[in-house]
C-alpha cells in the first residue's frame, strides 16, 4: 500500500513535508558475518526492492543490550538501478527488528551524520519487525527458492511486514532529469 503522510506542522501546509510512504513484506537473510540480504515486496502492487546491510563497526553503549548493532542498509530499486543508503539499528538475535535511531546518543549521531552528509536527501524512515522466524532445513529451503545465491551459508530467514517512507525514486529521476535539463 503506498500513501501519502504530511510530516511537520499541520496548519502551515506550506511547511509541510509531504513523504510517501510504502507499505509490504520483507524477506532478511540474518547471515553469519554479522550483514543481511534480503528484499522487500511494496503491496499491492508487488514492486520488489534489494536490500542489502552491512554491520557498522560501533562501540556499544552500556544501555545497549547484546543484540544491538547497527546497520548500513542499502535499498536498491532493480527497475531504475538506484540504490539510498540508510543507518538503521537492529535488535533481537534471530528474529530482528529495524528502525532508524532517531533518539539516538553520542556516537550514534557520528555515524548517521556520515550518511546524511553524503545524501543531502529528505530522511528515510524504516520500519521492520519479524513475524515468522526461518531456521535450518526452512531457512535453507526458503533461501534456496528465493536467494539461491546464499545458498549454504547457514542464515537465518525473518519475514515479516516492513515501511519505507520517504524513498521516492521515481521524484529522484525526475528531479535529476529536470537538473539536467535547466
Amino acid at each position: 500500500m503506498e500513501e501519502l503522510v504530511a510530516i511537520g506542522d499541520v496548519e502551515s501546509e506550506e511547511r509541510a513535508d509531504i513523504r510517501k510512504v510504502m507499505e509490504g513484506m520483507a524477506s532478511i537473510a540474518l547471515l553469519p558475518s554479522g550483514s543481511i540480504s534480503g528484499h522487500f515486496v511494496q503491496l499491492p502492487n508487488s514492486v520488489c526492492y534489494g536490500l542489502h546491510g552491512t554491520e557498522i563497526a560501533c562501540e556499544r553503549e552500556c544501555s545497549r543490550g547484546e543484540d544491538y548493532r547497527l546497520i548500513k542498509l542499502t535499498i536498491t530499486d532493480y527497475n531504475s538501478k538506484r540504490e539510498r543508503d540508510v543507518v538503521v539499528e537492529c535488535r533481537g538475535h534471530d528474529a530482528a527488528r529495524l528502525c532508524n535511531i532517531d533518539h539516538a546518543h553520542g556516537w550514534e549521531k557520528d555515524v548517521v551524520g556520515m550518511l546524511e552528509q553524503k545524501h543531502g536527501k529528505s530522511k528515510i524512515l524504516v520500519s521492520f519487525e519479524c513475524e515468522t522466524l526461518k531456521a535450518e532445513k526452512a531457512a535453507e529451503d526458503h533461501i534456496k527458492q528465493f536467494m539461491p545465491k546464499l545458498a549454504g551459508i547457514d542464515a537465518v530467514v525473518n519475514i515479516g511486514r516492513m515501511s519505507i517512507t520517504g524513498l521516492d525514486f521515481d521524484a529522484e529521476a525526475e528531479n535529476e532529469h529536470n537538473q539536467l535539463n535547466i
